[in-house]
């Protein structure tokens, strides 16, 4: 379990913690004892808990969850530590991105049409703010005129 310093966890993110790194076990720990024991620390009106209480917590839970190391309360912390130890907060029930059927055709940038095919170039790239504004050149010439700079091609005398 990785905890900070600084942190401090609800019930909720507690009970996710236990159920993750296996503190919950059958009829050892079960998660009406995490709430119990959970509220029994938890500072009176208040939700969260230091990580002095969360300590105080896992030592409680230790005698609990490895009953057979029974007043060998070293063993019993020990034993919890390495429980505990390098594991990272999981991912169940999260939301992965999906990339089929409707999602690709979606996102495929060389089908786009109108104004949306010219926020992206050819590579499929976005074009930033370029993309999107329209940029108005300050020239003197009229807006759409195609024979831009060929006066003097056309007028070479004069």
């Amino acid at each position: 379990a990785v905890v900070s310093t600084q942190s401090t966890g609800d019930n909720k993110k507690f009970s996710k913690l236990c159920k993750e790194t296996g503190i919950i076990q059958g009829k050892l720990v079960t998660s009406t004892d995490i709430d119990i024991i959970f509220s029994k620390h938890k500072p009176k009106g208040g939700r969260t808990i230091t990580l002095k209480e969360f300590g105080v917590i896992l030592d409680e839970l230790s005698v609990k969850r490895f009953p057979k190391k029974k007043g060998d309360v070293e063993a019993q912390k020990a034993a919890m530590q390495d429980l505990i130890t390098g594991k990272a907060p999981g991912t169940k029930g999260t939301t992965k991105v999906s990339k089929a059927g409707a999602t690709d055709r979606l996102t495929d940038t060389s089908k786009y049409t109108g104004s949306h095919k010219e926020r992206f170039g050819a590579d499929g790239k976005g074009k930033g703010l370029e993309g999107r504004e329209d940029v108005i050149e300050d020239d003197g010439y009229v807006v759409g005129y195609t024979n831009k700079d060929t006066y003097d091609k056309d007028h070479p005398n004069e």
